[in-house]
């Protein structure tokens, strides 16, 4: 007589699998703790998306976990604590070079030229990071010229949000450099960084020649008519060519 073994459900990674992705945060970390196998199928979706907060995960396990992440915000409070210990830079070095990390968003937290620094060069090797969030911060010209370095070479960014950095004309400048040699890059968010009339002005001249980008936006940049003119010329090539934008 053949003796049947009878698999409990849950013993299937198929099964498992299709529970997660019907559970929250706190049910996916339960189940989680049950066991290897459990982690296993739990595990990546907890933390496929990333708010690290007061109340989110430690940096401990986000730093073991980093190959699972997909998408990261820093609130400010953790940015904050990391600063303090001097660990910041390597901590979002080390995330950011991981091989599956698609969206960083580091809105408002007072990131400086230096920090832009680290990240640039990050980026300058990263093949997955599609989507970039430095809105509120302080980067100012000299970042905005690490940040056109890195979108010289990097192949994978598609988005890229500056709103209200301080980057002036200088670091308008630097990023059109950069947009007439990038190939990717499809939205670039500049509002209020005073870019001013030489800004507008490089920036239309940037957009003559790249193919790829379909957004930009320049509000609160007092451009002035000579920077408006240029860019209105800049428009009408874009029409001639049949690429859909948004200015």
């Amino acid at each position: 007589m053949t003796k049947k073994f009878w698999t409990h459900p849950l013993d299937l990674h198929e099964i498992r699998s299709r529970i997660a992705s019907s559970l929250d945060l706190k049910g996916l970390a339960s189940c989680a703790r049950v066991s290897q196998d459990w982690n296993s199928s739990f595990t990546p979706p907890l933390y496929s998306s990333i708010d690290l907060s007061e109340d989110g995960p430690s940096i401990e396990s986000v730093e073991r976990n980093k190959h699972l992440i997909k998408r990261l915000k820093i609130q400010t409070s953790i940015y904050e604590k990391l600063s303090l210990t001097s660990a910041v830079d390597n901590v979002v070095s080390i995330i950011v070079v991981n091989s599956v990390l698609t969206t960083l968003d580091l809105t408002g937290n007072k990131i400086g030229h230096n920090e832009a620094q680290v990240l640039s060069e990050a980026i300058r090797t990263n093949s997955t990071l599609t989507t970039l969030n430095l809105e509120h911060n302080s980067i100012g010209g000299n970042g905005a010229q690490a940040l056109s370095e890195a979108l010289k070479t990097n192949s994978t960014l598609t988005a890229l949000n500056l709103n209200n950095n301080s980057i002036g004309g200088n670091g308008a400048q630097a990023l059109s450099e950069a947009l007439k040699t990038n190939s990717t890059l499809t939205t670039l968010n500049l509002r209020n960084n005073s870019i001013g009339e030489n800004g507008g002005e490089a920036l239309a001249e940037a957009l003559k020649t790249n193919s790829t980008l379909t957004t930009l936006d320049l509000w609160g940049n007092s451009i002035g008519d000579n920077g408006v003119q240029a860019l209105a010329e800049a428009l009408k090539r874009w029409r001639r060519h049949s690429r859909p934008a948004r200015l």
